[in-house]
């Protein structure tokens, strides 16, 4: 076990098997040594975390949700290292999409779950850009969507 996959298991988390496109569609491309991985939804082990943040789903949830996008997205990047995650040079950067009411603030916050879980994780390699959207609605009605671009060797 490298030593990201063992920085993982110390925080609990085992990395799923990369999880299928939902439509037409690629999980992640690579250009040379940049990853671009498609969005993630919040998916946990108990089917599609549905809800909207302002209305029936609190930041908190939110953000646990956004957790559990960051693990589908070092599972993809995984898939994309050929199963070592240990080459991942670096996050570059998170693009989260919040599914939330007109007058929510809050998404910064919800995509810290992500951002925060990935920087434990991955210590200097997780530091990265960020953007955190509003987003009327998501597919399927999950709650957090997130894409990421990362730099492997």
């Amino acid at each position: 076990m490298g030593k990201f996959e063992s920085k993982l298991a110390e925080l609990g988390v085992t990395l799923p098997d990369a999880p299928a496109p939902a439509a037409n569609y690629v999980p992640y491309v690579q250009v040379g040594d940049i990853v671009y991985v498609s969005g993630q939804i919040s998916k946990g082990d108990d089917g599609l975390i549905v809800g909207k943040m302002g209305d029936d789903m609190s930041t908190e949830d939110g953000a646990a949700a956004a957790k559990i996008c960051a693990i589908a997205l070092l599972a993809q990047v995984k898939a994309a290292c050929g199963g070592d995650l240990d080459r991942l040079v670096r996050v570059i950067k998170l693009t989260g999409f919040v599914n939330s009411t007109a007058d929510y603030g809050e998404q910064p916050a919800v995509v810290n779950g992500a951002s925060d879980f990935i920087g434990e994780a991955l210590g200097d390699a997780g530091k990265h850009s960020r953007s955190a959207v509003s987003a009327a609605s998501l597919p399927f009605g999950v709650a957090v969507e997130i894409e990421g671009i990362f730099q492997i060797k």
